[in-house]
């Protein structure tokens, strides 16, 4: 093919690929078509338009809601390179969201770029930079944001607080991602200064332990483990309270704690400045182990992607009760 020469209009029913229905002034460029010819094309009542600033579709009409997410994107620049990617609503509902309005009904698509990118929104285009841009997830071949960055972008945006307290439950129901990610990255956004955000996180990690409870219990059930007492509180006698565990196996003396809370705060290590919810955890789980019982702790999201290994570590736990001394008698409580 000469390159020198002009791109020939093609039909419609050729343009079954969005990448050839959404090109950039650079790239007509690179296929021989001029800024004359593109201007011409794209006057009042010509075959292509322009979307976005040196963005073109090259057919007349309504832009489909793909085409737009690949003119944002394309705009934006470098997708290829990782240096841009859809995030916010847009972002949720290619990762298949039903509490989102559908891609057709935004009139903005939020797309992610690097702080230095010297660029501004335009259009449909909603330009939102970062420090550090994540590694995206790949949503019908355009580069997406990971479902807890995109969340918190969404969430910067949105004042209703049934929005966001749809949005943040549905992550965790749905089994989009885990109520520490989305935590950590609303922290990172400084968005927990807001009530109705606080209170839908607050929501979100109910919903979270629900979650990781209803797994625990499958998984006890499904491996053939003993039987448990779930959701105990465990004491001496006439002693105080030695902590809250989710899971009890009295005659091995293996307890579990599921790991529900919000990450623990980087600024906040060991130390006088310690955070005192996990400082707290941190002296129960000593307490109980220093008494004989085992703690297993586990994190939500392992019991999701590895049962298999959760199951064998607990199976080991319990055998292992065996070759240890005797604990001392403990009274069990419903919580």
């Amino acid at each position: 093919m000469n390159h020198n020469t002009p791109l020939s209009p093609r039909p419609l029913s050729d343009l079954s690929d969005v990448r050839r229905r959404v090109l950039s002034a650079a790239q007509l460029r690179a296929r021989g078509v001029t800024a004359e010819r593109v201007a011409e094309r794209c006057a009042p009542g010509g075959p292509w338009q322009q979307l976005l600033p040196g963005v073109f579709v090259l057919h007349p009409g309504t832009p489909t809601s793909e085409e737009r997410l690949h003119a944002a994107v394309t705009y934006a620049g470098r997708p290829d390179e990782g240096e841009v990617m859809v995030t916010g609503l847009a972002a949720l509902a290619l990762h298949q969201f039903a509490s989102v309005p559908s891609l057709t009904a935004l009139e903005r698509i939020d797309v992610l770029v690097p702080r230095t990118r010297r660029l501004r929104s335009a259009g449909c285009a909603r330009l939102i930079r970062t420090h550090a841009m994540p590694r995206p997830d790949v949503v019908t071949g355009l580069p997406v944001a990971p479902v807890a960055r995109a969340l918190a972008d969404a969430v910067a945006r949105l004042t209703d607080p049934g929005a966001v307290r749809r949005l943040l439950t549905e992550a965790v129901r749905a089994g989009h991602c885990e109520p520490g990610a989305v935590v950590a990255e609303l922290t990172r956004a400084r968005l927990l200064s807001r009530p109705h955000v606080v209170d839908a996180v607050d929501r979100l990690l109910a919903e979270g332990r629900t979650v990781a409870e209803g797994r625990l219990y499958d998984l006890v059930r499904l491996y053939g483990l003993p039987e448990p007492v779930w959701n105990v509180d465990l004491r001496l006698p006439g002693g105080p309270q030695l902590g809250s565990v989710d899971a009890y196996w009295p005659e091995q003396a293996v307890a579990v704690e599921l790991d529900t809370r919000a990450p623990r705060p980087a600024a906040a290590p060991d130390g006088p400045d310690a955070d005192p919810e996990w400082s707290a955890s941190g002296r129960r789980r000593e307490h109980l182990e220093r008494l004989g019982i085992t703690v297993v702790r586990i994190a939500p999201r392992r019991l999701r992607d590895f049962p298999v290994q959760q199951a064998m570590v607990l199976r080991t736990a319990l055998m292992a009760s065996s070759d240890r001394e005797p604990t001392p008698y403990v009274v069990v409580l419903p919580r």
